[in-house]
């Protein structure tokens, strides 16, 4: 008899890393269901340590060009006795790493391919001209979770968002699978971090010939600003103002927000429109 309900066929996921072969992914791709409403509880860290990587969120969020030495400075001088080696393995945890032009800026993986950036001297004028897409963290109460988002250069509308227990290649393809859904850019542009340069991410934008694809290279650091604006305006206004207890909640807060964010919330440099206004204004 086949699984009839989600939580029938979600008991059927095995959760060790292989089965027979397959990854999480792999197994809730061939089961029908996303991959990032699976979620399994994450090696258990102490509040100690959760507690500090919010207080570097929070760091990062408001100095996004602050580094692993700034940040320990910060903390030590807030009264938090930490060493430079464990804010670097926690910020690793987090995705994180400072705004600023150096070498190696983003970390793909040597196997993946490369596009060249295009958007040098790219006069950006109309909604889908330019994609991009990034992903940050999210705290819970005891754990925390990955969102990733596609962003309208432009019209600062979010065409899509996912949240996963790990910064993963499965969920930022989902999220660019529901963008499109929605429009067709003309170039979709990253960093060079392994999720948007893996073949699975890739094989999805090259289905579609008409985008370019453009990836940030060194010295490129504050190309990506404009989705790193979105982040911190999605914890100040909503993520530090909260606690979620579990994926479900923030889930569900988030998308009341990001709704609000489209659809309700005026932007000065949008001369006080919302993003959705100008995205769907032509």
């Amino acid at each position: 008899m086949l699984p009839k309900t989600h939580t029938e066929i979600k008991s059927l996921i095995e959760k060790k890393k292989d089965c027979q072969g397959l990854s999480l992914t792999g197994q809730t791709q061939l089961l029908g269901i996303s991959r990032s409403s699976w979620y399994y509880r994450p090696r258990q860290m102490d509040s100690l340590t959760l507690d500090l990587m919010n207080r570097i969120d929070k760091i990062y969020t408001q100095c996004p060009f602050y580094g692993s030495r700034k940040i320990t400075a910060q903390l030590r001088k807030e009264g938090c006795p930490v060493n430079r080696k464990r804010i670097q393995r926690l910020m690793r945890i987090l995705d994180i790493q400072a705004l600023h032009p150096k070498p190696n800026l983003s970390r793909p993986d040597k196997q993946h391919l490369i596009y060249p950036y295009l958007l040098k001297g790219l006069v950006i004028n109309r909604p889908n001209q330019v994609w991009g897409i990034d992903i940050t963290y999210i705290r819970l109460k005891n754990t925390w979770l990955y969102l990733t988002a596609i962003l309208d250069w432009f019209s600062r509308f979010v065409l899509a968002w996912e949240l996963s227990d790990t910064p993963e290649t499965g969920f930022c393809c989902q999220t660019l699978k529901k963008a499109l859904n929605i429009n067709i850019p003309d170039i979709h542009n990253s960093d060079q971090g392994s999720q948007a340069t893996a073949n699975e991410y890739l094989k999805i934008l090259k289905a579609y010939p008409n985008i370019q694809i453009s990836m940030d290279g060194k010295g490129r650091a504050f190309d990506n600003i404009f989705i790193e604006r979105l982040w911190r305006t999605i914890k100040y206004e909503e993520v530090y103002l909260k606690d979620y207890s579990s994926p479900k909640e923030a889930r569900q807060n988030l998308n009341n927000y990001l709704n609000f964010y489209n659809h309700k919330r005026l932007h000065q440099s949008l001369g006080y429109q919302t993003p959705a206004e100008v995205y769907f204004k032509n």
